[in-house]
């Protein structure tokens, strides 16, 4: 008994194996990881990179433009918390070394969709000899998107207010000279000095409105911190429920009956063989040719021992049918005599 009921467990157990089941559990397994350590993380990081944005953006606002010496010491690289910031300086710009940057989006306010731009650089070189990049601002395509005349930038000692960027990615595109004007990609010290032979100060600098030779100003940034926080969870909710899926199926599974067990199995080959029976018998009342199934194997020793069991259960039916019928008709002749011999008694007496 304990031996049987042991192999009837492994008995159920065993679907565990089979490849399909196999092949589900990998999928849920890859899937499951994939949204905890890598797509959920990555949503986390853009929330912070975004949260740290707004930050400096908000304390940006509520401080006072300081010397750029003070705020950023020894040609320092400015971080991303010390983006937006506003800082002084004093200089010249070398007007002779303009560059424009490419493939440009601006926003000229906070409710207004982006429109593509040229964004003017200008170097502007420090009293203490220090080369810096100060972004003038934008211009808008002239015709056929060629870059438009602009304002040069002004002449003579100044002292301007600017905020704080850090450099951007290098993209790998080469800066080019079209049109008389040299060209970059990316807003980048080291990109705009291979392209003008000049040393710069890591960052750049973008000029608030009003200040001397600014041309188009973009908006701040929307303070907005995006869907990126709520697509994390969302990530690791869509792994917990692979998981948690996986689970109840399995244990669905390994009680009596379950659709991948022997028994499940079973029941749904009679359930299908019911459904085909049924179709026969409709397509046979509305006198359509039923199409025979190709039967090979296992099965088709099957179909033919349940047709042979069939015949044998409508001959016996019939058989009983026949011997019923027979046996009626006996007690039909034995009522009959019966009946005749009383009449014969009755008038034998009413003749005496």
């Amino acid at each position: 008994m304990v031996r049987r009921a042991y192999r009837g467990r492994v008995r159920r157990l065993s679907f565990l194996l089979r490849p399909g089941w196999l092949a589900l559990v990998a999928g849920v397994l890859v899937f499951a990881g994939a949204c905890f350590w890598i797509l959920s993380p990555w949503q986390f990081g853009r929330n912070a990179e975004q949260q740290t944005a707004i930050n400096a953006i908000a304390q940006a606002q509520t401080r006072a433009a300081v010397p750029l010496a003070r705020y950023l010491p020894h040609d320092a690289e400015p971080t991303a918390k010390q983006e937006w910031f506003e800082v002084t300086m004093s200089g010249h710009f070398l007007r002779a070394e303009d560059i424009v940057v490419l493939l440009r989006e601006i926003d000229s306010c906070s409710d207004c969709d982006p429109s593509p731009a040229f964004e003017i650089l200008t170097p502007f070189r420090l009293d203490n000899g220090t080369n810096v990049l100060v972004d003038r601002g934008y211009v808008a395509p002239g015709t056929f998107d060629q870059v438009p005349n602009y304002p040069a930038a002004p002449a003579g000692n100044l002292t301007l207010t600017a905020r704080v960027h850090p450099d951007e990615p290098v993209s790998g595109h080469r800066s080019i000279v079209q049109g008389g004007h040299r060209e970059v990609y990316e807003i980048n010290a080291k990109v705009v000095g291979k392209a003008t032979g000049l040393v710069f100060r890591p960052g750049s600098f973008a000029l608030v409105g009003g200040q001397p030779g600014a041309l188009g100003i973009s908006a701040l940034p929307d303070l907005d911190p995006g869907p990126f926080l709520s697509y994390a969870w969302q990530w690791i909710t869509f792994g917990v429920m692979a998981i948690g899926g996986l689970g109840y199926f399995t244990w669905r599974e390994l009680k009596p009956g379950g659709a991948l067990t022997p028994e499940g199995r079973a029941r749904r080959r009679a359930e299908k063989e019911a459904l085909r029976q049924e179709e026969e018998q409709e397509q046979q009342r509305n006198g359509l040719p039923v199409r025979k199934r190709k039967v090979r194997g296992r099965h088709k020793i099957a179909m033919m021992i349940a047709e042979d069991e069939a015949r044998e259960q409508a001959e016996r039916a019939a058989a009983e049918t026949h011997q019923a019928i027979g046996q009626d008709d006996a007690d039909t002749a034995d009522r009959q005599d019966a009946d005749r011999a009383d009449a014969d008694r009755e008038s034998q007496v009413a003749r005496a």
